[in-house]
This record gives C-alpha cells, structure tokens and sequence, in this order.
C-alpha cells in the first residue's frame, strides 16, 4: 500500500494532482486545504497517501499533513461516508475547525459543508466525538506530536487488516479498542492483538 509520495507537481486542479516521482505519475486526490499550500506545478511536492482499494480501482488520497489524513480516515469509518465525500468534508472546513464542531456536536456547521446534510452531519457527531480527543493538538507539530506514533501504528495496522480482508469499521473498533489500552507496543504484537479481538 502507497503511504507516501515525494516527487514534483506535474499537474494541478482543485481535486486532484499528479506527482511526478522519477518519471511515474501518480494521481492524487485532494482536498482544498491541500490545494492551497501545495506548490504550482514543477515544484518539489511530499504527500501523506491513503490508499483506497476497489475491485476496479485502486485510487490515491493525498494530504500535507497527518492530522488530515487521520480526520480523512475517521471519516470514512463513519457509515456512508465514502472518499469522495470525506475529502469533500475536509475541503469544506478547515481541519482543526471540523474537530472542533464534531466534538462541540455542532451540526449547524457541518451543514454548511457542501453534501452534508442534517442526517449526515448528525452520523458524523454520533460515530466520531468520542474518537477525536486525540486529534486538536498544534498544528506546529504535527509530523512528531506525542500521538504521532499511535496513529502511524493505527494507519500501519488498518492497512493490514484490511489487506486481510477485514471490513473497515470492524478493523477500525479492534485497532481503536487495543489502542486505548496500550499504544506502546510493536506493530507485530499489536497485529496479533487485533486479529484475535476480530476473531472472537
């Protein structure tokens, strides 16, 4: 699975962009936010990648930072949420601005995103509050806050147990509970720690 992405612009829209990484394009979706603070096209470029696997596609999220792809991951945890809407959220508020509204069940401001209703907005409350205690640290640092590492072991051991076969929500609880418990442990034990929560 693709993670990350260093290379230059080829090209640029408000959706989606091409990194040129030694002469393979890679296209990448995006957010706005993203859109903003990337380079024009030519310029040097590092993406934090989600990889999202269909049976007829497999198609590349990209993000500046990794508290944008957390969020982007725990939105499309939430039922009926899929990419495209996800990043249509981020692209509607600004990261820091959407946990602050989810955790506040503010549900005025999520509609104001385009594409979320009252329905939507309410799941997002209700499915994502109490998972986003961890996510309002400073933006300053971001690549090595003190949640950094368990959340690079959260995406590390999602992406397996998908590889797997495992639905996302399911895999998304199991991770979520053995990380409550202990966040310091290897990717090895934690993998088998996870699988044996989804076999029971």
């Amino acid at each position: 699975m693709i993670a990350f992405l260093t290379g230059r612009v080829l090209e640029k829209t408000p959706n989606r962009i091409v990194v040129d990484v030694n002469g393979v394009g890679y296209e990448v979706f995006i957010p706005l936010s993203t859109f903003y603070d990337i380079g024009d096209e030519g310029a040097a470029v590092s993406v934090r990648v989600y990889t999202h696997v269909r049976e007829e596609a497999i198609q590349l999220y990209g993000f500046l930072t990794n508290l944008e792809r957390q969020m982007f991951e725990r939105l499309i945890s939430v039922s009926g949420i899929g990419p495209k809407l996800a990043v249509a959220v981020l692209s509607g508020l600004e990261t820091r601005d959407l946990v602050a509204a989810v955790q506040r069940a503010d549900i005025a401001r999520l509609t104001t995103i385009p594409g979320v209703g009252k329905k939507t907005a309410e799941r997002i409350v209700l499915e994502l509050k109490d998972r986003l205690s961890q996510m309002a640290a400073p933006s300053s640092g971001d690549a090595a806050s003190p949640a950094s590492g368990a959340e690079r072991l959260r995406a590390d051991l999602l992406s397996a147990l998908q590889n797997l076969g495992y639905h996302r929500p399911d895999a998304d609880r199991a991770v979520d509970a053995l990380l409550k418990e202990s966040a310091d442990q290897t990717f090895e034990h934690a993998l088998k720690d996870a699988l044996r929560r989804l076999m029971r």
